[in-house]
């Protein structure tokens, strides 16, 4: 326990150093200014902890390498430093953080120029739950207000159950698509809703789009009693992993075989002990987290970074997320919009670099995309959607003709997918998720936009639930 408070009392030392250099020092200069306090064998030792745990930032390698203090103070300046990141396809540009560009800058490399990483245990031991903080205050206090719902008191999971049909269909659709799926949102509604397989779609994708509803269902049937604990996770990814995996039974088993994350530079552990061991550590300091979205970030970051089964990783990380949140009753995070590219390359920055900056400017971006979809936020209007108004006329117009001509699912999605082609390409994948997504958020109280009569919108509303 000594030892441990004197670590802490070193990396308190360290802190407050550099918080003295806003531009940054060297090695050199953090040890002059400690008066010989710490043993340079000892500094090289937390500054490694204190980088792993994300309060220590860093640029150059070897002798010009600079240590910078990453402090929550630090983040009321933050949105200020921030530049958008267009997206092709997304109207909306994700605001990246000057860390979570330099990350990308790195990432984006060929494979030849990326130096080869190996799992690093201390970037999991090192994290301190309720101490150590990949979110900042300001930041935990902003998703809390994103995602506050009127059932907080509710038992928990009673928000997610008021939103299971749609939740399913989001989070199923969306974590999907993020693994190369090529089912469409109403191709998925017909799915999860009554079974029908996509004609042009592999079995492969549908046995995985019914596998998430399958996973969400589990979470949300046993939120009372759901915790981050090998029962939970390991049927999340039996769950997720059934009739997917070349071995059945390696589905909700830990990983015995080596495995290879595809376009990165990363090498996984491939010990089987090691990973039972650190499975265990990474369940139980998840546990132990207070606030629920430093508990979803951490899993995200930590569960794909240890890859802990033959494959499904990042699919279990990101409904295992959803625990926390749908224990507390607040808005899911259902990754709307989220593009793959970035994505992969937040996921790539803690492979590679174990640095989260990246991936958190994601997560962040996504759950308010998230949020504002399922929640009621405080706010009575939000920005207008550039793209919705860009097509408004077209969408207003194919909407009106589905409910008109008393189209099915399956009809609408022909319908909007050939209309979809004659589009500028970089438009089309957009287009298609706009429009099913306003189909998707039909009711008799906002119908008559599409100038169609009340006798029309019922027939079409009876056919559509009813395919």
């Amino acid at each position: 326990m000594a030892g441990k408070e004197h670590q802490k009392d070193d990396l308190q030392k360290i802190a407050n150093i550099l918080a003295k250099f806003p531009e940054g020092a060297s090695f050199e200069q953090i040890h002059a200014a400690l008066n010989d306090q710490i043993k340079e064998s000892t500094l090289h030792r937390r500054l490694r902890i204190l980088t792993d745990q994300a309060q220590v930032r860093t640029t150059g390698q070897t002798r010009s390498t600079r240590y910078f203090l990453v402090t929550n103070a630090a983040s009321a300046t933050e949105e200020a430093s921030k530049i958008s990141v267009a997206i092709p396809g997304l109207e909306t540009q994700i605001p990246l953080s000057p860390e979570g560009q330099s990350i990308r800058q790195i990432v984006t490399q060929p494979l030849g120029n990326r130096s080869p990483a190996a799992y690093n245990q201390e970037f999991l031991r090192n994290y301190e739950p309720n101490q150590t903080f990949y979110l900042s205050d300001k930041q935990r206090m902003k998703l809390h207000e994103l995602g506050r719902t009127a059932q907080l008191t509710e038992p928990a999971g009673t928000y997610a159950r008021n939103i299971l049909q749609r939740l399913l269909i989001d989070l199923s659709w969306n974590s999907s698509r993020l693994e190369g799926n090529n089912y469409s949102l109403l191709d998925t509604k017909l799915l999860i809703s009554v079974g029908k397989a996509a004609d042009r779609r592999t079995a492969e994708e549908s046995q995985m789009i019914l596998n998430h509803k399958a996973a969400i269902e589990f979470i949300v049937d046993n939120a009372v009693d759901i915790d981050f604990n090998r029962y939970t996770i390991m049927n999340l990814h039996g769950q997720l992993s059934d009739n997917l995996l070349g071995d059945s039974a390696a589905s909700g088993r830990l990983r015995s075989i080596p495995v290879d994350i595809g376009h990165s530079v990363y090498v996984p552990f491939a010990i089987p002990q090691l990973i039972n061991e650190l499975f265990d550590v990474l369940l139980k300091k998840a546990s132990e987290i207070q606030d629920p979205f430093e508990q979803s970030f951490f899993v995200m970051v930590q569960l794909p970074y240890l890859q802990p089964f033959d494959d499904v990783n990042k699919r279990v990380s990101r409904l295992a997320a959803n625990i926390p949140l749908i224990k507390h009753n607040l808005a899911p995070l259902s990754f709307v919009d989220v593009p793959k590219e970035i994505y992969a390359q937040g996921l790539l920055g803690i492979y590679e670099l174990r640095r989260v900056e990246l991936f958190k400017d994601v997560f962040l971006w996504a759950y308010e995309r998230s949020a504002k979809r399922y929640a009621a936020l405080r706010q009575s209007t939000g920005e207008p959607d550039t793209f919705r108004l860009q097509y408004r006329s077209e969408i207003r117009a194919l909407i009106q003709q589905i409910i008109i001509n008393g189209m099915s699912v399956e009809e609408a999605n022909n319908a909007i997918s050939d209309y979809a082609q004659h589009l500028p390409s970089i438009d089309q994948s957009r287009f298609i998720e706009v429009t099913e997504t306003e189909l998707l958020n039909l009711h008799e109280g906002n119908f008559a936009r599409y100038q169609a009569t009340p006798v029309q919108f019922r027939t079409w509303k009876i056919r559509w639930d009813n395919p």
